[in-house]
């Protein structure tokens, strides 16, 4: 690949595996300085290596941060800060799906601190790295399982209502949410050179889901025999991170590098604000986006 990404510094969270190792592979190919995010020193290590070695590019590294806990996400923006000057491309890639709700250290359901709130953070605390590198760019990663999820204002982390079809009512929330978060998040950053913009990556054959026991695990089985190979589904995070065709592109939803329509309900507008609202109030971090 050309080094067309040379210079630039790109942070990956969810990189130890499927579409994000390989994001950081292909993005470390084109010449850029790649920095993973993991939670397991092991296999953040072994990831580490092996991104180096299938890009032939060092100036690959490593941070350790499990970004279901608040205080976790605050902690590994400072290592990023205190270890780097520049800021060009976020990936916000980490997630999960799980059977049965849980909760976080900070008392918050799972699905719903993994996939959303650590993507709400993590971009706010690292908007003015983002603003003085510009232009540079935040590629979400949500899924078309956005086209099926709800938000209930009144019980969006599944307190008293029924956690639903094995977590995956969960998980389509969360990834509604991604959206959501994408299209508000483009509306305050305009005039500022930072584009925002989420993507649908297909259905990946990595492991995720494997986490998981009984039908859900089942279920995964199986249907991972109509997935795409990784290097596929990696393709549209790669191509919104870095190609020129989408310079100044932002607030789009984008399915095999291409702009879709997303669910009419990702749309509203008021619903937007709310979500972002509610979620500063539960990272307790004042918003650094423009408003």
């Amino acid at each position: 690949m050309a080094n067309t990404m040379q210079g630039k510094t790109v942070l990956i969270s969810g990189a130890t595996n499927g579409i994000g190792k390989q994001a950081a592979v292909d993005l470390a190919q084109m010449g850029a300085q790649v920095v993973i995010i993991g939670r397991s020193k092991a296999r953040t290590d072994e990831a580490l290596r092996e991104i180096q070695t299938a890009s032939g590019n060092n100036d690959v590294h490593a941070l350790l941060a499990d970004l279901s806990s608040m205080a976790e996400v605050r902690r590994v923006a400072d290592d990023f800060r205190k270890q780097f000057s520049r800021l060009d491309v976020l990936l916000n890639n980490a997630g999960g799906v799980f059977n049965s709700r849980q909760e976080t250290v900070d008392g918050y359901e799972m699905t719903f601190a993994l996939n959303h709130l650590s993507y709400f953070l993590l971009t706010n605390l690292l908007l003015d790295m983002l603003k003085a590198s510009a232009p540079s760019r935040i590629v979400n990663v949500s899924s078309e399982a956005q086209s099926g999820g709800a938000l209930d204002f009144d019980d969006l982390q599944f307190k008293n209502t029924a956690y639903g079809m094995g977590g995956f009512k969960a998980y389509a929330q969360s990834k509604l949410m991604n959206v959501m978060f994408t299209y508000e998040l483009a509306r305050r950053l305009a005039g500022t050179g930072v584009t925002a913009n989420v993507l649908h990556p297909g259905f990946v054959n990595t492991g995720f889901g494997k986490n998981n026991k009984g039908l859900m695990q089942f279920v995964m089985g199986i249907i991972t025999v109509f997935a795409i190979k990784v290097e596929d589904g990696a393709k549209t995070s790669v191509y919104l991170a870095s190609s020129p065709e989408v310079e100044g592109v932002t607030g789009k939803y984008f399915d095999k590098s291409k702009p879709k329509r997303s669910s009419p309900a990702s749309y509203d507008e008021a619903a937007q604000k709310r979500l972002w609202e509610i979620s500063e109030q539960l990272t307790g971090i004042a918003s650094a986006a423009a408003v």
